[in-house]
């Protein structure tokens, strides 16, 4: 059992090292917790992660919040999930700064031309890597393709989609578990806590979680009122806190969506630009809300200044999208062996999972258009003249560097970069 210092130490050096997406993320807590201290026992690590895939949120962060709550209860999950979270969160806020102050610079616009082409390859490279992990049956592919289909053709709400697929994968693993390839959990020899405990400490636990979770909203609402951006941007990833199956790119489409064509606080380019720098920064993917969050707030800073709206925004949406990861935990992490072997709560994940796929498809093509054309008509479709040749060129190319050489994400982002300010030179 380590001490309270050496767990900080550790989630520290995790924190400022955890880069590469949540699949490289939760490969360095395999390596530093479980395979170089033994902290952590291989199946109990499993068995997290397979409760961490179950709940809403990023995986990886609540998987290090679980190693903490685990090693030293409460305060050993606050302190593992808190370092998981601030080192990428503090880099996201100077690059997030550094952005709104270059913002109509030449040489900046010219840079970021080629970090939104890398972008591009970086969501198709993700949908196949999920797809390849996801998609094991032939009911599972009809899943994402109507998915996609119901997102792209029909304007399906996102929350719509993942409660649909849900409830179709709880009900099929009834009658036909093979089509979702359902398999059982063999049980854990670790004993049982009496059910009564764990109901009133769950009840306990959800109490104080949604308190600290709806402080902030509260004093915004107060302060504020209901007409500030902030208002809007707590509830609305409040919201979003809560559908955030599968990933941060699975959530992204829903989020660019609503942020650009719902409440207007970015454009399609910056949009691209946010998760361009989400993913040059330590900590999970997701942290993108906290960018769009300090534009909107920026943008709309009602009787505050731009600087402190878009700091309090940062903040605002950082809070309400991690605050829920450790509810999450710390309330269902004492269930997490009852949680395994519900077969209808895990096939009901399977066809969740299967539907992000389609998710990200979605995804994929809203940046496309938005990214390789300079105009897309009100009903989605592109202005084929409008082709931007330099942006398809880096595209291109990125998607070369990742797929053919097998070059890293950062690699990729900063020779994109670098083609963007050649090619603006023409």
């Amino acid at each position: 059992m380590p001490t309270l210092a050496e767990l900080t130490w550790v989630f520290a050096r995790i924190g400022c090292l955890s880069f590469g997406g949540p699949a490289g993320q939760i490969a360095l807590m395999q390596r530093e917790i479980v395979d170089e201290r033994g902290w952590i026992e291989q199946g109990a690590f499993l068995r997290a992660l397979n409760l961490c895939h179950l709940l809403p949120g990023p995986e990886a962060q609540q998987l290090a919040t679980w190693i903490g709550w685990r090693l030293h209860g409460v305060r050993g999950g606050l302190i593992a999930g808190l370092l998981f979270v601030l080192p990428g969160a503090a880099v996201m806020l100077a690059l997030s700064l550094l952005y709104v102050a270059a913002a109509g610079l030449h040489w900046f616009a010219a840079l970021f031309l080629g970090v939104k082409a890398a972008v591009l390859a970086v969501v198709v490279q993700a949908l196949l890597r999920v797809a390849n992990r996801a998609l094991g049956t032939r009911f599972k592919l009809v899943l994402a393709a109507l998915a996609a289909a119901a997102l792209t053709l029909l304007h399906a709400p996102f929350p719509l989609v993942i409660v649909t697929a849900g409830l179709v994968g709880a009900a099929v693993t009834r009658w036909r578990p093979d089509w979702l390839g359902a398999h059982h959990v063999a049980p854990s020899s670790a004993p049982l806590q009496s059910p009564r405990r764990l109901v009133a400490a769950t009840f306990v636990t959800i109490a104080v979680w949604l308190a600290i979770w709806a402080l902030p909203l509260g004093l915004v609402f107060v302060l504020l009122g209901p007409d500030h951006v902030l208002w809007q941007l707590g509830l609305f990833f409040s919201r979003l806190a809560v559908v955030t199956f599968g990933g941060a790119y699975a959530v992204l489409a829903y989020m660019a969506q609503a942020a650009v064509g719902g409440f207007g606080w970015l454009s399609p380019g910056e949009m691209a630009d946010g998760l361009g720098l989400a993913e040059t920064t330590p900590g999970p993917l997701i942290m993108v809300t906290q960018f769009v969050g300090f534009i909107a707030a920026w943008r709309h800073p009602g009787v505050l200044s731009p600087l402190v709206a878009g700091l309090l925004g940062a903040s605002l949406t950082t809070w309400v999208t991690f605050a829920p990861c450790f509810l999450w935990i710390f309330a269902c992490a004492p269930w997490m062996e009852r949680l395994e072997h519900a077969e209808r709560l895990q096939g009901a994940l399977a066809a969740i999972t299967a539907a992000v796929v389609g998710v990200i498809a979605n995804l994929a093509l809203w940046f496309a258009l938005h990214v390789l054309f300079r105009t897309v008509s009100e009903a989605g479709l592109p202005v084929l003249s409008s082709l931007d040749w330099r942006a398809a060129s880096i595209a291109v190319g990125a998607s070369l560097m990742l797929f053919t050489l097998k070059r890293g994400i950062m690699p990729t982002l900063a020779l994109s970069a670098a083609a963007g300010l050649a090619l603006s030179a023409f």
